[in-house]
């Protein structure tokens, strides 16, 4: 039965069959090949890349100068939190010191200081001269 009438549908589907299983397997030996060349640098000899290095070396670039602007933004957060503190304790100080102005120069105060002094709080209110000027 060696002879035996085979149908083309048949032999079709067999032919797309063995032609999935060598797409697989080269596709599988593409891609270990490819892993095998990424380790051993052998891509970088490749014309393609020749060829693009000024486009690497900018995209290498870039991505450098992101990592920096991302340091650089962090240092400037911590500058920041480390000035904002500081003008703080500054504003706290003046609000102090102010109040402690205004409670040493109160007129009862200043009339308790100048006493031993000799000096008096005047008791007849201050009068203003005006003069009118002529045009």
């Amino acid at each position: 039965m060696s002879n035996e009438y085979i149908e083309k549908e048949e032999v079709a589907a067999k032919e797309k069959q063995e032609k999935k299983q060598t797409k697989s397997r080269s596709t599988k030996r593409t891609q270990s090949n490819a892993f095998v060349q990424i380790l051993n640098g052998d891509f970088l000899a490749k014309e393609f890349v020749v060829n693009n290095l000024g486009f690497i070396f900018f995209i290498v670039f870039l991505l450098i100068m992101s990592v920096a602007k991302g340091y650089y933004a962090k240092q400037l957060m911590k500058d920041i939190d480390t000035n904002q503190k500081a003008l703080d304790a500054t504003t706290a100080e003046f609000v102090e010191s102010k109040a402690k102005l205004e409670e040493e120069t109160r007129r009862i105060e200043l009339v308790n200081q100048l006493a031993p002094k000799g000096l008096k709080e005047t008791t007849k209110p201050a009068k203003v001269i005006r003069v009118k000027k002529e045009d």
